[in-house]
């Protein structure tokens, strides 16, 4: 049985009150753009943007009065079908698979490296990579033009992924050597004793314990490709687009009936994914991010 706090310890009723009110308002702002943009996606963009009245989105009389229903999936099927958003959809899942999985492998073996070496080196290797990471995108993006080019894959999604990978290679060696900072030597060392070489000491002693580092990492980078809009933008012809990019061009021709609805409909389906992925993972992203603050 718990033992009831001193009065001295006990937070006042209106400061818990106060706190919790200001966590709900928050919650409220934060959740009613996307909650908004949901909503909207099943109406009618007459509706959703009238200038009348914003209670139009809210009742729908235009969505009403054209589908014969205050809701309709227009939106959705005007972006999934007619325009194909799903062609969008598989360039962006084969881009971010690929450039998540090459970052976390060669950030994983390089964080691995750079934590256990003793030379002056790894220093400067570090500094390298943080100056490349806080490069402009466009910078690096011009860099690649005349060799993508000569090899005549500009506007393919390959050019997307090395392009992708540079930019996030620099940071996830930085978050692996972080977190392989905070797992103790005596680990490696007690694998060497055992018989183990090197690699077999990191993949039998280290990685079991080095997942939620690795979760963490890897979502990241995943969030990274997958938002990305600089880069794809730039780099992919119109028929390679990924998700992003795709969204754009539909606000890009707003003259076109729908298109607008349509744009909102793909903001919906890319971002509930996402939300998904982060719930999913929650408990392996907050024990990843606490794994590496502190040193072993």
């Amino acid at each position: 049985m718990s033992m009831p706090l001193p009065a001295v310890l006990r937070r006042p009723a209106w400061l818990t009150t106060l706190a919790m009110g200001f966590v709900i308002l928050w919650l409220i702002i934060a959740a009613f753009p996307f909650a908004w943009t949901v909503w909207g996606s099943f109406k009618v963009q007459t509706d959703f943007f009238s200038r009348d009245s914003w209670w139009n989105a809210i009742t729908g009389p235009m969505t009403t009065r054209t589908t014969g229903g205050p809701f309709t999936t227009d939106g959705y099927y005007g972006a999934w079908v007619t325009t194909e958003f799903w062609r969008a959809a598989l360039n962006t899942l084969i881009v971010t698979v690929c450039v998540t999985s090459i970052s976390l492998s060669f950030g994983t073996l390089g964080g691995y490296a750079l934590a256990r070496s003793t030379h002056r080196y790894r220093f400067w290797i570090l500094v390298a990579a943080l100056f490349f990471r806080a490069m402009p995108e466009v910078t690096l993006v011009s860099g690649y033009l005349f060799p993508f080019f000569a090899l005549n894959i500009w506007g393919h999604l390959p050019t997307a992924i090395i392009v992708l990978v540079a930019l996030n290679q620099p940071f996830t060696l930085w978050m692996m050597y972080s977190f392989f900072q905070g797992i103790p030597r005596d680990l490696d060392e007690s694998a060497l004793v055992d018989g183990c070489n090197r690699f077999q000491a990191f993949r039998l002693a280290i990685m079991p314990v080095m997942w939620p580092g690795v979760i963490t990492t890897g979502l990241f980078s995943f969030l990274l490709a997958y938002n990305d809009f600089t880069v794809t933008g730039l780099v992919l012809s119109k028929d390679n687009q990924t998700m992003v990019p795709k969204i754009a061009s539909y606000l890009g021709t707003i003259q076109d009936e729908g298109a607008i609805m349509f744009a909102v409909a793909a903001v919906v389906s890319i971002t509930i994914p996402i939300f998904l992925l982060v719930m999913f993972f929650q408990r392996y992203l907050v024990s990843g991010l606490t794994a590496g603050a502190v040193k072993g």
